[in-house]
């Protein structure tokens, strides 16, 4: 198993690709923290792996608070007795629209979630990775801060500077042993596809939205999970900074 004795983090792991990372890992050895906002679906995923005969604990977490990103952090220690691995996967959509009628209230909750959630991961987890002498931490960016789609401009934003942010703490963090990469997907079938197409998922826009990705498909959690699977074990042990496109070459 390539993550064995290993602890994870995975957040936003009720559903979409945060379930799908979080399954992965403890298929393949990891004892995991199943962090979200969502307490049924956190906790039912935890159970699932549990019962599939991995570790994992379900921690509540909203990463835009600094006192629960600390919290998330303390039942990875307590409860497995360390940290290896931290995936700061929880994000936030943005409807489909023109740049200037995205509301306030929506541009502060996109940037809490996608960028100021890795600010605070920072803070409370780095600490607990130098007590095991190194880890990883890996970022969901997306190809949006690549190659930006229309009608999107501060998610694009938003995903940029987790780009920017994972390449600058990993050379921060190299001396340390503390690895640090981005992966880069395109869109899946997840809750947030009906918001980048503008709240409707239509046949046509599902169409047009697929077209633009060369290898004709949306990206899936397994995808997504195998890519982080990769970056997290011993077989990425050069890597950091990397940010890794899963995007079925739509990014080319």
């Amino acid at each position: 198993m390539r993550l064995q004795g290993k602890v994870a983090i995975v957040t936003g792991a009720a559903s979409g690709f945060g379930e799908g990372i979080a399954r992965r890992f403890g298929a393949e050895g990891a004892k995991v923290v199943v962090a979200d906002i969502n307490d049924d679906g956190g906790r039912r995923i935890a159970k699932e792996i549990m019962q599939s005969g991995a570790d994992a604990v379900f921690a509540r977490a909203d990463v835009t608070k600094g006192d629960d990103v600390a919290g998330m952090v303390s039942v990875a220690e307590e409860s497995f007795g360390g940290l290896d691995i931290l995936v700061n996967n929880a994000g936030m959509p943005q409807r489909n629209m023109p740049m200037l009628e995205v509301p306030e209230e929506m541009f502060d909750r996109i940037f809490a979630v996608n960028v100021k959630s890795l600010y605070l991961a920072a803070r409370h987890a780095v600490p607990a990775l130098r007590r095991r002498g190194g880890g990883v931490i890996i970022n969901t960016a997306s190809t949006a801060g690549i190659r930006p789609r229309p009608g999107l401009t501060w998610y694009n934003g938003s995903k940029g500077a987790a780009i920017m942010l994972t390449k600058s703490m990993a050379v921060e963090l190299a001396p340390e042993k503390i690895r640090v990469n981005a992966l880069c997907p395109v869109a899946g079938d997840t809750p947030m596809l009906a918001e980048f197409l503008g709240g409707d998922v239509t046949d046509d826009a599902y169409a047009a939205f697929v077209s633009t990705v060369p290898m004709g498909r949306l990206s899936t959690p397994q995808d997504i999970a195998n890519a982080a699977l990769f970056l997290a074990s011993d077989e990425a042990d050069f890597l950091t900074g990397v940010c890794l496109e899963v995007d079925g070459g739509r990014t080319i």
